[in-house]
């Protein structure tokens, strides 16, 4: 079972998250920030992972360390549902349109963090902050130890780049989490 549990509590946030890498794309979202939700269902709507999550945030200030917290919680869940990673495909790429926007995401499963953010997103949808999408990703490159490249290939409305963005990124962890063999898929024996 590539399962996994968390529940972290700072003064900032309080996240309880399960994930589950073989589910069915059930999601139970509460972020507490509405424009967050809807792109975490689509995460695990497209990525066929259930995820369930509630987060406690200082949503006074703003969503800044509630997005990035769950990028953290994500990570570390992802990470431990995974294990040594035994039989997966490991690497992954996608383009995704969304309308007149279009994304493309690539990463691998190496166990080493970095995140490339090439089409930095600026201003609002809603009352979200789309600088946070990258906060977001990085937070969850960093503790999944996932090498990740965003960029968008057009722009567009924001609301729609996010999108794309998250179900590429949904498509990338899909393929690249799919078991394709019995063994680590590296020359090293081993990913870290």
């Amino acid at each position: 079972m590539r399962t996994a549990q968390l529940k972290r509590t700072t003064k900032e946030t309080d996240i309880a998250l399960s994930f589950y890498a073989d589910g069915t794309g059930k999601a139970q979202i509460n972020s507490g920030v509405g424009f967050f939700d809807h792109m975490l269902e689509l995460f695990a709507v497209h990525a066929r992972c259930d995820l369930s999550l509630t987060c406690k945030g200082d949503i006074r200030v703003d969503a800044h360390h509630s997005v990035e917290d769950v990028g953290i919680v994500l990570g570390d869940c992802f990470k431990t549902a995974l294990g040594d990673k035994r039989g997966i495909a490991r690497f992954a790429d996608r383009t995704v349109p969304m309308d007149e926007a279009c994304a493309l995401v690539a990463l691998d499963l190496s166990g080493r963090a970095y995140l490339s953010f090439e089409t930095p997103l600026n201003g609002k949808t809603g009352d979200f902050d789309l600088e946070l999408v990258e906060e977001f990703f990085r937070a969850f490159s960093s503790h999944a130890g996932v090498n990740l490249y965003i960029k968008l290939l057009r722009r567009g409305n924001a609301h729609h780049e996010a999108e794309a963005i998250f179900k590429a990124f949904a498509l990338c962890v899909r393929d690249a989490i799919t078991v394709v063999s019995d063994g680590v898929p590296s020359s090293k024996g081993i990913l870290e």
